[in-house]
């Protein structure tokens, strides 16, 4: 909290006394960075601090959207700074100024287009050494980091469900972080996941975010909702004479939750046969050196939401070795979807959410 007040004071100090709005806009302006200052923690504890839901609702909304702004207002006031610092000219001080609070509310509003439409298809091709004829053309449609909750609720998962059955996949992968809150809170707002179709079904792993919220306890509604639930285990897919196999982890950093869940892709092929294509469903991409050496073909991985809005994907590589998009790892394809839905400020900005349809394909140029 005294980070966010200062963060907050350093944004009115810098640009308050150099917009041309007089001593009441001031007054007005300092006003709006308290509530700012109090909206931001409000929203986002609400759902353990105000009984009502639909009370907490609102204002996990306004402390959502108020993040939004104050984040822009943020960088873009010390971009601001630093080139006043290099450009030295007192002149610029006000049309600067006015630049970044008029730059901070179009980031945002575009943002909060970006966020709350439906997302887009995204089509990727993935080249696998030693795929089956029988499986050449099998396609996958990924979600991840939907993030049902305070400002995602049922309408919103009903579209992306809706989008995805029109694609007619042979199955989907759920790459968790479906939710942020309990079951009980949010199964009515869940419940379109039921009507996903594929031909092979849909299969769901663990985000950090449904430790949460009671991991085990989401596991047996998606289940309930028809979802195979994959924790360090396996499935065999028979595909037209063809198989492979689709094995899921439990959320990289599930044992400080619970020690027994530890994440663990070499657990995920106990049992499983030999010389057959491998696909892992593992919520972070920084699983894949494990996946690798467990001997996946590809990984499919979510948590990052390819950074969201701008600056911050500038930042994830901090965290996890891939932002977004495939990447190889040895013989192992990573793919890091930037996410269905969002998390915290409904905002979107240079990092669009995407429904992924992932298409197998044989690898001609590594083959033998």
């Amino acid at each position: 909290m005294p980070i966010l007040i200062g963060l907050h004071a350093y944004i009115g100090w810098r640009l308050l006394p150099a917009l041309p709005i007089g001593l009441t806009g001031t007054l007005v302006g300092g006003v709006l960075l308290c509530l700012s200052t109090l909206l931001i923690p409000l929203g986002m504890f609400a759902r353990f601090l105000v009984r009502e839901q639909s009370v907490a609702d609102r204002f996990s909304w306004a402390g959502s959207l108020v993040m939004g702004l104050f984040s822009s207002l943020l960088v873009l006031t010390l971009l601001r700074d630093m080139f006043l610092l290099s450009a030295q000219t007192p002149s610029l001080t006000s049309p600067t100024a006015i630049a970044v609070v008029v730059a901070a509310g179009l980031l945002t509003l575009i943002g909060f287009v970006n966020a709350r439409r439906v997302a887009q298809v995204v089509r990727i091709d993935i080249p696998l050494v030693g795929l089956p004829a029988q499986l050449a053309g099998f396609t996958i449609v990924q979600l991840s980091d939907i993030h049902v909750g305070a400002t995602i609720k049922g309408d919103y998962v009903a579209a992306i469900v809706d989008r995805v059955n029109g694609l007619n996949a042979d199955l989907i992968a759920i790459t968790g972080d479906v939710v942020d809150g309990d079951v009980k809170q949010l199964s009515a707002h869940t419940a379109p996941l039921a009507r996903l179709r594929a031909r092979h079904g849909a299969f769901v792993v663990t985000g950090n975010h449904e430790y949460y919220s009671g991991a085990l306890n989401w596991m047996a509604e998606f289940q309930r909702l028809g979802l195979r639930g994959l924790m360090n285990e396996h499935v065999v897919i028979e595909h037209d004479g063809g198989r492979m196999i689709v094995a899921g982890v439990t959320d990289y950093s599930a044992h400080f939750f619970d020690p027994a869940q530890r994440s663990d892709p070499l657990a995920a092929l106990v049992g499983s046969p030999k010389g057959i294509p491998r696909i892992l469903l593992a919520h972070q991409p920084r699983t894949a050196p494990a996946a690798a050496a467990a001997g996946f073909d590809l990984q499919l991985s979510g948590h990052t939401h390819g950074g969201q809005f701008w600056p911050w994907n500038l930042f994830v590589f901090l965290q996890q070795p891939y932002t977004a998009g495939l990447h190889r790892l040895g013989q192992l394809w990573v793919y890091t979807s930037r996410g269905t839905g969002y998390w915290g400020p409904p905002k979107r900005f240079g990092a669009p959410s995407e429904i992924t349809l992932l298409r197998l394909i044989p690898d001609l140029v590594n083959s033998e």
